[in-house]
């Protein structure tokens, strides 16, 4: 064999040998990615989750669901289905269970969602939600002290992990369903930011804002801040001044 025969068979093996490193590699990454998604959002291959559906506030039927707010739900099963896990879909009004046994996702605020209020009540007494959603010009947000309200620039969305033993719940509470659907997009997006400040397995409450949301739609999407301690501690008295 001459020696430039067995340069070039060399060569050959040493390309397939990288590739093949490198294809290994991609795959040990691309595992790991998938391992940190799910242990974050407790969606491990082959269990079950809930997605907890609101109903439309704008309709006097109990089984309407905004059209944002199924777009919401399709991204969650999506999500859902790259983990491996099933998906169970739940009105709000029909579940009777704790936490912990299932991941669990409620889309709504209180006013459309009554698994979404409870959760609210017991692991976050600092936030105040508007119970009337039907007053979008009135419709706030508040939590401690500091009070987001809708306005036709801006409407504004509570996100938050609930860790309680087992697996996660997560509530996504917006002024809209735009900015509901907005926020199932970012969580799902920003995860790996949300692992790197809250841990795999931490509780956090935030607030997000949808910019421009009839220009833009659901696409832009601010961080207003990590409220999480405000959201813990109980509501401040307000003591009426004379």
């Amino acid at each position: 064999m001459g020696a430039g025969l067995l340069s070039v068979i060399l060569g050959v093996v040493s390309s397939a040998l990288s590739a093949a490193a490198a294809w290994a590699l991609q795959v040990a990454l691309r595992r790991r990615r998938l391992a940190r998604k799910q242990q974050f959002f407790g969606l491990y291959n082959g269990t079950e989750c809930l997605l907890v559906v609101n109903r439309h506030t704008g309709s006097v039927s109990e089984k309407s669901v905004s059209r944002r707010d199924v777009f919401a739900l399709m991204e969650l099963a999506a999500l859902v289905q790259e983990c491996g896990a099933r998906a169970d879909i739940v009105p709000h009004n029909e579940i009777r269970q704790g936490l912990g046994d299932k991941a669990e996702f409620c889309i709504g605020g209180p006013a459309s969602n009554s698994r979404t209020a409870a959760h609210l009540a017991w692991r976050f007494p600092g936030v105040l939600i508007d119970a009337d959603a039907t007053r979008p010009s009135e419709f706030a947000i508040q939590v401690g002290t500091d009070s987001y309200t809708w306005t036709a620039q801006a409407s504004y969305v509570l996100v938050a992990r609930i860790s309680a033993g087992g697996r996660p719940a997560f509530l996504v509470s917006g002024q809209t369903a735009t900015s509901n659907q907005a926020a199932v997009h970012y969580l799902i997006s920003h995860h790996l930011e949300l692992i790197r400040s809250h841990g795999q397995s931490g509780t956090f409450c935030l607030i997000l804002k949808v910019v421009q949301p009839a220009a833009y739609g659901p696409d832009i999407v601010e961080l207003v801040g990590d409220v999480t301690a405000q959201a813990s501690a109980p509501r401040p008295v307000l003591v009426p001044t004379e």
